[in-house]
């Protein structure tokens, strides 16, 4: 049975992981191995998790298979909401429903695409947005990454901008979405 739950300060470690076995999948064909490591050393690392857990403006959902008597569960996926402005100027212009949630962080194990477990994830991190206040929810998403952008826009966002994303030492064409909460 699959579970969603909010992410403890005890999850960095296996959220560390996740992102391993995750990041990849996420990335255009060109990106290096090295840029990959980088940017899982320099910004998914189990301290960056332990940071990430501890800002009230940020919210780590994961989905897991839940365990066999009050045994740990088995991390599928992850999203990450933050609650503020967004950084990016290209970002912030583009977005513009106010308040808003960035969904920086989505994603899962490749074994469970096709499941229902990223829909279920989803929706559980969009009600967790409104429930903060969140009116609206961006992301930005790599124009190369077409499975991603079907299922955000299965999800209700919609194009609304373009931005750059650093992976390694180079810079990647996002596209920005928005959807209204």
């Amino acid at each position: 049975m699959i579970e969603i739950r909010t992410a403890t300060a005890t999850d960095a470690a296996a959220l560390a992981e996740l992102a391993v076995a995750t990041f990849a999948l996420a990335c255009p064909p060109h990106t290096s191995a090295e840029a990959i490591a980088a940017f899982l050393r320099d910004v998914l690392a189990e301290g960056n998790f332990d940071a990430y857990l501890a800002d009230p403006d940020r919210l780590i959902l994961v989905a897991e298979v839940a365990g066999e008597a009050g045994a740990a569960g088995v991390m599928l996926g992850y999203t990450m909401l933050v609650f503020a402005e967004p950084a990016d100027d290209d970002a912030r212009a583009a977005a513009t429903i106010r308040p808003t949630a960035e969904l920086s962080k989505c994603y899962l194990r490749a074994e469970t695409h096709g499941r229902g477990v990223a829909a279920a994830l989803m929706n559980a991190t969009m009600d967790a947005a409104r429930a903060r206040g969140a009116a609206g929810n961006w992301l930005g998403v790599n124009q190369e990454n077409a499975r991603a952008i079907r299922f955000y826009e299965k999800n209700g966002f919609v194009t609304v901008g373009e931005k750059r994303f650093l992976v390694g030492e180079r810079y990647e064409d996002d596209f920005v979405l928005e959807r209204a909460l």
